[in-house]
């Protein structure tokens, strides 16, 4: 699941790409819809009905009818930092239990204990 609250700019660029999306060939439009669900973590799938291509018109109806919500850029880039908060800070823990449970390797911490044991200096 995507996000659903957008600036204006970011509809007015996600437009274009659907736009372009449509016109491109099967690699272009791979491309695309890879920009629009990293960049703008907009999934079209969430959006779309099963088995019909979502077009430009598509997004302006999700907007006026509420689905996709327009809010300014103040607000869409604190929501932004927090989600990038909060996606660290969960890599954090999962990296954490990792280490816990003998899944991965510290190699930060190795490396420190390596330069304590033999005693070479940074």
């Amino acid at each position: 699941m995507g996000r659903s609250k957008f600036s204006q700019k970011e509809i007015d660029v996600i437009g274009k790409l659907l736009q372009r999306r449509l016109s491109g060939t099967r690699n272009q439009q791979k491309v695309i819809r890879h920009t629009l669900r990293t960049v703008f973590e907009f999934n079209i799938s969430d959006f779309n009905v099963q088995g019909k291509a979502f077009t430009y018109e598509d997004l302006q109806e999700c907007v006026r009818r509420g689905r996709i919500k327009i809010l300014d850029d103040a607000t869409i880039e604190a929501m932004k930092q927090r989600h990038a908060e909060m996606k660290l800070r969960d890599e954090q823990l999962r990296k954490a239990e990792a280490v816990a449970n003998g899944e991965e390797v510290d190699w930060q911490e190795a490396l420190r204990q390596w330069k304590e044991y033999y005693g070479t200096a940074e």
